[in-house]
Formats: C-alpha cells, structure tokens, sequence
C-alpha cells in the first residue's frame, strides 16, 4: 500500500525506454548543432553561438543550468523535512535578476568580453585576474561532481544501476554535444531538458493529488504538519532558514551565482542585443518562480503521502536526496514509463548544468590561460583546442563526483560551494564597478580576506555541523508504517562514507555553536562584505587608484539602470559591441561614446 513503507517497484522496460530517448535525444541536438554549424567552426561561433542568440531560448537554458538535479532531487526533500520556506527563495530570484540584469549585464554586454573574468584584468590586473578564474574552476568542477552524483544516486535508489556506470555515462553525454556543438548545442538541449524537468514535477503532483483526494487535502496536510510556516522573521543570523537569511543572504547567494559565473554571463552575452541579454533575465526569473514552485509542491505532496511512515526514519531509503524518487516508484510505478519520465527529469538536470560547466570551463581556459600565451593559433587549431578541453574538464568532473558522495546533502553543500568561493568574487566585482579608488593590491588583500573566512566558516560547518536547534527539522514518524527497518534500499554510494565530513566528532568546541553555525545562506554575504571593506581599507593605505587613467566603461553608469531604456537607438551600437572578437577588447565603442567618455572624466575630476 503506498505510504505505508516497504519495499517499492524497479524500472519497466518502457521507463528505460523513456529514459534512453531523452539521453540519445540530448546527445542529437549536439550533433544536429555540430553538423548545421559546420562552415561556422570560429571560436566566437562555439563560445558564444556567434553572438546570435535570442531572449527565451537564452532564459530557459539560464533557468536549467542551474535548476539541475540537485533542484530535481534535493528541493522536494527540503521541503520535506523543513517545510516550504524554500519557497522565500522566489524573493530573492526577484532581486537577483534585476541587480543583474540592471548593472551586469550592461557593463559586461559594452565591454565585449567572452570570458566574465578580463574584466578583472582591465579593471585591476592581470594576477588578479587569473585567480579570479582559477577560483571559478575549483568552485564550477566541485559543484560540478555534486550534480553528477545527485541523479546517479536516485538512479542507483530506483533501478540499481552500478553508481560508476551512471556517472561515467553522464559525463561522456555531455562531452559529446559539447566538444561537437558549442554553446549553441548546450542552450537547445537546455530548452529540452527545461521541459522535462517541468514534466517530471507536474506528474508527481498529479498522482500524489489523485491518491490524497485532492491538491486541498495536500495543502491541509502540510499546513497540520507545520510545513506551511514559510515566514520566520527571527533575525538570528545562526538559524539555517528565516526570511531575512533567505532575501537578504539568497539574494546575494544567488547574485554571485548569476551575476559572474562564467556559466551564466556566457549565456546572456551570446544574446544578439542587449534588450535581448535583459529580457532574457527576466524571462528566467519568472522560470525560477515556476520550477522552484512546483519542486516545493512535490515535496509537500510527498510529505502528504508518508506523514505517517518517514521512509527515511523506517530505513526504506539511505539518504534524504533518494526521498523523492523512492516516491516516484511508490506512487507511479503502475504507469509505465512515468518513473522513467522522473529519472530523465533529473537526469536531464543534471545534463544542462555539466554540459553548461564544461563549456564555461573552456571559455576561461582559452580565453584567460592560452590566447594570452599563443597568439598565433589558427583557427582550426583553436577548435581542436576547443572539443580536447571539452573531453579533459568532462573526465576531471566524472572523477570530482567521489568528493560529492562525502558532502551531505545535495541541495545545501551546492549552495555552500556558491557561497564560500562566489562570495568573494562578487565583493571584487562591485568593489571595482562601484567605486573608482580601489587599486589592485587592495583588490588582491580584500578578495583573499574574504575567501578565507568563508572557507573558514563554511568548511567548519562540514565538520561540526549546526544542531537540530538551528536547522529547525519538522517532526516525521514511523506509526503507519507496517514494517520498520525493512532496510531495503540499494548502496548509496560506492565509496565508504566513514570519512564522510558531516560525521559529527564526539568532540566540539565551543565555536562550533557559533561562528561554524553560521547559515549557510550567509556565506555569500559575508564574503562580499570582507572583501569590500578591506578592498577600500588596503586601498586607501597603498594610496588608491589614480582615477585619470582608468577607462569609463569599467563602472556602472546611471543609463545602465534603466530597463531597456534607449534600446532601439542603440541598436546599432550594440551590434557594433557584439561584432568584435577581440578577447582583449581595445576601444570598439563608436565616436559618440568617446566623447561621453572624455566628458565624464573632466566632470569627475572637477
């Protein structure tokens, strides 16, 4: 009976039927891209699609490269187990797109770029640019391993497929459409695998209302067990969720993670114009809203389902991230193909977001480590140079999903990952384009500052993890269940998890209950700030930044905050900016702006 525990359904020949077609499906868009793209083998062309993509393709493959597995799998659990706060999250996707669509994307789309970090070198200096890179690709192959391992592991839950097998066969996918279609291949595969995320949602809710007579009665049940107390306004910075860790740290969180990841601004800088580039953002605002509402919704379908018999507490699943598809097999398993449709949907999460990190991985290799050194490549040379990455990063990210297996739950440690190394990016970045007195020592000091303290705090948080009064867990139970400790679930993971960095010690200090309890939401926020005012303070002692020789275009102008303000007009010169190939980026901008530029450097002097 279902929600009653035990052991559930395995796969049908029509679920590996539904799941073959969408993976065989994702690999074909790549190859159709690579075969239609043939004659246009620059590396504009597979970097950037040729700088002609349009707003809605651009926004749904924002909205999936990082709605990923981990949101198929890890969001429901949440809500499962801490109720529907997640929720307060749209606020923030709220704030995130406007502030980047408002001032980022503006000032990246005029300067031309193909890699988010030259612009740390036009703005401070090269060194700094290079870390800033090399931050991005320790941070993009962590997370990257953690979204490999999420899906492999409902795979593993559901079918028992070998854990080696799935992760292998996820990143050669992906190395495939990628090394042979570029940008253009992972955006349509995007818009594909979008919707069957979308899908996937919809048929668990659908299902879970037909057995509990109705979306009310799921509604009722949440609300009854306490899952509907989404508004904490307690402002203790310790506790994981309240609504001011969510608005004001996700925000931030989520800003680091759109505003300067390489994965993102190479999206919307692919646009063809700069209405484009905006639009795109706030069509994916409103996609985040959608998918992260109905990721909630599933989970509070879920918990309708088993508020009398936790599978987790009754020992049927290992592991909170295999809630949702043990559910998946309760619930759906008489309709063939469903279960499979499910598993496609977090595989093909999981799809969008490696082949999305594997082709940001390459932009910022080539751009920022091999033109500066050979400038000579030809151009067939280059797109060799371009597919070879493609198959390294593919393999480096398979072998980072062993770290993943020790890192907890999926959802939390992703976002952990953002906040500890984003964080401090973005403190740079807007150190940079908000104010014109920073130089690159105080850069340098204020990013370094921050990193370590966010590393500090959110690798403590690994090893001492916050007590059952900070995370706030809802009460679950056993009573309904007709067996306990059934322990029918598959391994979860095929390394030995006794090393695992969540293992809390029978030792822990004092400032485990303080400084490492720190909501993870927060990271971010402290990382920006640390690195902004020690940025200004080294600044300001090493004497500051001599502002007559730096360029205009580098800072956030007030015609940048206007939406879409003047976007006929500047039409043209947009087409202009997003001709130019030019890594390194001169002057490409037309006579009239100069002028303006000269204007506004005698205005800031006086």
């Amino acid at each position: 009976m279902v929600g009653t525990g035990g052991p559930v359904a395995t796969f049908s020949v029509w679920d590996y039927v539904v799941f073959a077609v969408t993976i065989v499906g994702a690999a074909g868009i790549g190859l159709f891209q690579a075969i239609r793209g043939r004659k246009e083998s620059s590396s504009d062309e597979f970097l950037l699609g040729g700088r002609q993509m349009t707003a809605v393709p651009v926004a749904m493959s924002l909205t999936a490269s990082f709605m990923s597995g981990i949101t198929v799998i890890g969001t429901p659990a949440e809500a499962y187990r801490f109720g529907a706060a997640f929720w307060v999250f749209g606020i923030s996707y709220t704030i995130m797109s406007t502030v980047t669509a408002e001032i980022f994307v503006p000032l990246f789309y005029r300067l031309g770029i193909t890699s988010a970090y030259e612009y740390l070198e036009l703005r401070f200096s090269r060194p700094i640019r290079l870390i800033g890179t090399s931050m991005y690709i320790v941070q993009t192959v962590l997370y990257t391993g953690l979204v490999i391992y999420a899906p492999a592991l409902a795979l593993n839950q559901i079918t028992g497929l070998d854990l080696w097998g799935v992760l292998v066969a996820t990143g050669l996918v992906c190395i495939v459409y990628c090394s042979l279609g570029g940008l253009k291949a992972v955006i349509w595969t995007d818009v594909l695998q979008m919707g069957i995320m979308l899908a996937g949602f919809i048929a668990v809710i659908a299902r879970g209302a037909v057995i509990r007579g109705g979306l009310g009665q799921i509604w009722e049940d949440a609300r009854q067990g306490g899952r509907l107390k989404a508004f904490d306004f307690d402002p203790d910075p310790l506790k994981r969720h309240t609504f001011w860790s969510i608005v004001i740290g996700g925000s931030i969180m989520w800003a680091s993670i759109y505003s300067i990841n390489q994965s993102q601004v190479q999206r919307y800088i692919s646009c063809k114009t700069l209405g484009h580039a905006k639009m795109s953002l706030y069509v994916n605002m409103v996609g985040l809203w959608v998918t992260v509402s109905l990721a909630v919704f599933s989970g509070l379908t879920m918990y309708s389902i088993y508020k009398n018999c936790d599978p987790l507490s009754n020992g049927d699943v290992s592991a909170a991230d295999q809630l949702l598809p043990y559910l998946v097999m309760d619930i759906l398993a008489d309709f063939p193909g469903i279960p499979g449709l499910f598993v496609a949907a977090a595989y093909s999460g999981t799809l969008s977001t490696v082949s999305s990190s594997i082709n940001a991985l390459v932009a910022v290799t080539v751009e920022d480590f091999i033109f500066p050194v050979w400038k000579n490549l030809t151009q067939r040379q280059i797109s060799w140079l371009n597919m070879g990455l493609s198959v390294f990063f593919g393999g480096v990210c398979i072998g980072m999903a062993g770290v993943a297996s020790l890192m907890g739950g999926v959802l939390q440690a992703a976002l952990s990952i953002f906040g500890m190394i984003s964080g401090p990016l973005l403190g740079l970045y807007l150190l940079g384009m908000l104010f014109r007195t920073p130089n690159s020592t105080g850069g340098l000091v204020g990013m370094v500052t921050g990193l370590v303290l966010t590393l500090w705090v959110g690798i403590g948080g690994q090893v001492y993890p916050p007590t059952a009064d900070k995370t706030n867990p809802l009460p679950l139970t056993t009573a309904g269940c007709n067996n306990t400790m059934s322990q029918n679930y598959t391994t979860a993971t095929p390394w030995a998890t006794s090393a695992s960095l969540t293992t809390q010690s029978s030792f822990r200090p004092d400032i485990a209950d303080s400084w490492y309890s720190l909501s993870y939401v927060y990271l971010s926020l402290l990382g920006m700030l640390v690195t902004i005012v020690c940025g200004l303070l080294i600044s300001a002692i090493t004497g500051g930044c001599k502002q007559q020789k730096m360029n205009p275009d580098l800072f956030v102008k007030m015609s940048d905050l206007i939406c879409f303000r003047c976007t006929n007009k500047s039409k043209t010169t947009d087409d202009k900016e997003k001709s130019s190939t030019d890594h390194h980026m001169a002057v490409h901008i037309s006579a009239d702006l100069d002028i303006k530029n000269l204007e506004t450097e005698k205005s800031t002097k006086l």
